[in-house]
């Protein structure tokens, strides 16, 4: 079996303009590694297209199982499967997968260290309307304290392609990626052409005054932010943290020593989450900074549409940037 790393180079083809998101790159990144990696398969609890599995199931209907709303049996199935060698692809929105099905992931995938790969959809406040129940706004913190479990937070397609690609071709043990609904803006185009590695943060921003660490879709905010604070003369660094466990400390104390000032922002609750993490990087270093956590504090989220929701929230660029300069003023 060939291990040759082909698939970067043609990611910019498979997934041009908008066509990158995540709603597309799931399903698509499957059915390209497919031939090479016929251990692969892929699972869905009837929600395979708006999951992006879809162009995998249609290509490799024998490698596809949906099993209905039967979250948590999935995902127990996944473990029976990657027992054996397979190397299963679970996918369905977070609430149901890093939430609903915790106790499956931590007794039969991750204390066992099995070769799952979960992608939950969705996440933060992307379901809007849906309401409280289909918001997943606790999914970091949940994965990221079971032993053995890596937690992704790609910003969008492409990033996610790369590590799903790295993941079935190099990685071991089980694997949390958390996305959203897939119709986000691209952060990593052709013009920004910077290849995503698990547990290596990416510098999209350089600035001596402030960095901000986000994850998933608050990159692209937190870089629209930056550029909002250059106008007022504040100079950010942005840190796309999308591997938030293992973390990279490297990334994490550089920033803190040479800016000086941390801010993280999170489409999650500040407990447990992103902010978390950073913190007891920071807490367990020798390097003193400003820090703040941003993202929701302690609190259940509001029912409505997802726009106005990230602007009540200040997860938008223009709410980034205030809690930023409010921040700094402190």
């Amino acid at each position: 079996m060939t291990t040759q790393n082909t698939f970067h180079k043609d990611t910019w083809e498979l997934y041009k303009g908008l066509e990158m998101s995540k709603q597309l790159t799931s399903g698509k990144t499957l059915a390209a590694l497919a031939d090479e990696y016929p251990e692969v398969v892929a699972m869905s609890a009837d929600l395979s297209k708006p999951t992006g599995l879809w162009p995998f199931a249609k290509e490799y209907p024998e490698r596809f199982f949906n099993f209905g709303l039967a979250e948590k049996n999935m995902v127990t199935a996944a473990a029976g499967l990657a027992s054996t060698g397979k190397i299963p692809f679970v996918s369905t929105y977070a609430s149901f997968l890093g939430v609903l099905a915790a106790e499956n992931i931590r007794t039969a995938v991750a204390y066992p260290n099995l070769n799952v790969r979960l992608i939950g959809t969705h996440t933060g406040i992307a379901m809007g309307f849906y309401g409280t129940s289909h918001h997943a706004t606790e999914d970091i913190s949940i994965t990221r304290a079971m032993a053995n479990m890596t937690v992704i937070s790609p910003a969008d397609g492409v990033a996610l392609a790369e590590m799903i690609e790295e993941s079935v071709r190099t990685y071991d043990g089980p694997i949390y990626f958390r996305v959203s609904r897939g119709r986000e803006e691209p952060v990593y185009t052709e013009s920004k052409e910077v290849q995503n590695k698990i547990g290596k943060a990416n510098i999209l921003r350089d600035g001596s005054d402030l960095t901000i660490i986000a994850c998933g879709i608050e990159v692209l905010q937190a870089l629209r932010a930056a550029d909002q604070l250059s106008e007022a003369g504040i100079e950010t660094r942005v840190i796309d943290m999308h591997t938030i466990k293992p973390m990279d400390v490297e990334a994490v104390l550089n920033a803190a020593e040479e800016t000086g000032a941390v801010l993280t922002v999170e489409e999650h609750n500040i407990q447990g989450g992103l902010g978390s993490a950073v913190a007891e990087v920071l807490m367990e270093s020798n390097v003193s900074c400003k820090f703040k956590r941003h993202g929701f504090y302690d609190e259940n989220s509001l029912i409505g549409k997802p726009y106005h929701l990230y602007k009540h929230y200040k997860l938008d660029a223009e709410g980034i940037a205030s809690v930023a300069k409010e921040f700094l003023n402190k």
